[in-house]
């Protein structure tokens, strides 16, 4: 049973992983040729509206998700199964009330926020997002209750058709109306996410009705006279849901406060208007969403955990809880440090290579990319903790580290931005502040209620060796490439190749990952005896 959970958890986040990856290529075909086409100014009208949109979505698909997939898997171990359908009814009806709501305060509030952050050109981007807030909503309810069952595919097919719909209607939307002027081509950028929503809305729906008779067959195995009503199922679910949902509404909070610091606090050491919301753009819509590209597989850890984890804490099986605690932060770990240390040390080249038309700001945003990317490490260990303490219902606990991290946040920025000689950049150094407090009492928080031991070599030491190797052998390629081709594309290209070659055989070297964990992936039989057979061909 022990090993069969193990698989559960690293076959689920491989299909995720997967997922995010396509997701992410395809969300490179967006925002580079969106970047392109209009410019950091034209970026801060498409960002602006985001921190408000996700503080709205953090409400429907942060806590209630987490809650679902949590209630669903402990009634799934315990056999309730009619309950655990039950327990998706309830969320569902709560989503979409949830939804319309906060679409609806998003759409009519949009000019008002707008005009507050300093740029009332962003007011019709962000009234193009609210649609979106109702079908992701929505959509929230079914992923959770796949998840529940530790079935990921539901999730990661629909993000897929989110993502393909999004990047399509909204870059065709972009070009369309360019000519209108930015804040036409940035709403209809914006409204991407609207359309993106609504596919993966009706792929979750589509999924549904074709299990709908297996599910069905599953639920006539519990009695429909057990378990708790209909009032009870909602109550849980607040009360799981609410802290999970307060302490992920904290960092759209802070990136709303950014909006408002940013540029008021740079006008204010100096900056005219227009420089202060290129910079901003620079952070936001330059730097910022490269940090964020390895959190999607991440979050593919995080999602997979929270079951797995539920299951285990419900059954007293500490074997199989503190495997899956230690793989996960291991696994985190060595996702996170490549693209850190990776991002680190080719930060202007990659800025660069993104961004050809736009040089000046490449460069210019190329420091933050440095100063952010440090902070992808303690972003990617918050993000595994948390699922950990949701999964033992302590959800609490990350909410109220996340909190304390705010404050440095607040603190931080507010100081160094004021400061010239760092100006925006002190946004970006409060941030990674923030993620390194939190990360830290997380940590403390996970091995206080588990006993689970996190080894300082495993989990930390072998993969940092492993992408010490990895910077040097990419800034090596990069440059031995730009010295003979004098392309700075081919330079990064070649760099990033070079050193994801270095890292994969080090990892392996160092045995960060062992052919045992390798069996426990999809198709990781066949990747484990590849392994034995060039470790015996080597020997």
């Amino acid at each position: 049973m022990t090993n069969t959970k193990k698989k559960s958890f690293l076959g689920g986040a491989a299909v995720l992983a997967t997922a995010a990856i396509v997701i992410k290529i395809l969300g490179a075909f967006f925002r580079v040729p969106l970047s392109n086409i209009i410019g950091s100014l034209g970026m801060s009208y498409y960002q602006t509206g985001y921190p408000l949109y996700n503080l709205f979505l953090t409400v429907s698909t942060a806590g209630i998700p987490v809650a679902i997939s949590r209630m669903v898997s402990e009634r799934q171990a315990a056999g309730r199964y009619y309950e655990a359908h039950r327990v998706f009814r309830t969320a569902l009806a709560l989503l979409l009330v949830i939804g319309a709501v906060s679409a609806s305060l998003l759409f009519f509030g949009a000019g008002a926020y707008a005009s507050s952050a300093g740029i009332p050109e962003a007011t019709m981007a962000t009234r193009a997002l609210a649609p979106a807030l109702f079908f992701v909503s929505v959509m929230a309810a079914f992923r959770g209750y796949f998840q529940g069952n530790q079935n990921m595919k539901p999730t990661a097919l629909s993000q897929v058709f989110e993502q393909v719909f999004r990047v399509g209607v909204g870059l065709t939307l972009a070009v369309v109306l360019t000519g209108k002027g930015l804040e036409y081509a940035a709403a209809g950028a914006s409204f991407g996410a609207a359309a993106g929503g609504l596919a993966g809305l009706l792929t979750m729906i589509l999924i549904y009705g074709v299990s709908k008779k297996s599910i069905d067959a599953k639920i006539r195995r519990g009695s429909r006279e057990e378990g708790s009503s209909g009032a009870r199922i909602l109550m849980q679910i607040v009360i799981i849901a609410l802290p999970i949902t307060i302490g992920s509404s904290i960092m759209p909070l802070l990136n709303m406060i950014d909006v408002q610091i940013v540029v008021n606090r740079l006008v204010g050491i100096g900056y005219t208007p227009e420089a202060a919301k290129e910079l901003f753009g620079e952070l936001t819509g330059f730097a910022q969403p490269l940090i964020n590209l390895p959190q999607v597989l991440i979050q593919a850890i995080a999602v997979s955990l929270v079951p797995t984890i539920a299951a285990a804490f419900q059954q007293r099986d500490r074997e199989t809880l503190s495997f899956n605690i230690q793989t996960g932060m291991r696994t985190a770990m060595i996702i996170a440090m490549p693209c850190a240390f990776g991002m680190m040390s080719l930060s202007e080249p990659i800025m660069l290579f993104l961004y050809p038309r736009e040089q000046a700001s490449a460069v210019s945003a190329a420091p933050l990319l440095f100063i952010l990317a440090f902070g992808i490490i303690f972003l990617s260990g918050i993000q595994a903790l948390t699922a950990i303490l949701q999964g033992i219902g302590k959800q609490n606990v990350p909410m109220i580290n996340l909190l304390i991290g705010a404050v440095v946040k607040v603190v931080c920025t507010l100081t160094l931005t004021g400061i010239p000689s760092i100006n925006v950049k002190g946004a970006a150094i409060g941030t990674v502040a923030t993620y390194f407090v939190t990360f830290l009492l997380n940590m403390i928080a996970v091995h206080r209620y588990t006993q689970a031991q996190f080894p300082l070599v495993q989990v930390f030491v072998r993969p940092l060796i492993s992408v010490a190797f990895m910077s040097a052998g990419a800034v090596a390629g990069h440059r031995a490439i730009m010295a003979l081709l004098g392309s700075n594309s081919l330079a990064t290209l070649g760099g990033v190749a070079v050193g994801g070659a270095i890292y994969v055989a080090m990892i392996f070297i160092t045995k960060t990952i062992t052919p045992q964990e390798l069996s426990m992936l999809p198709k990781g039989d066949k990747l484990a005896k590849l392994f034995g057979r060039a470790r015996a061909t080597k020997r």
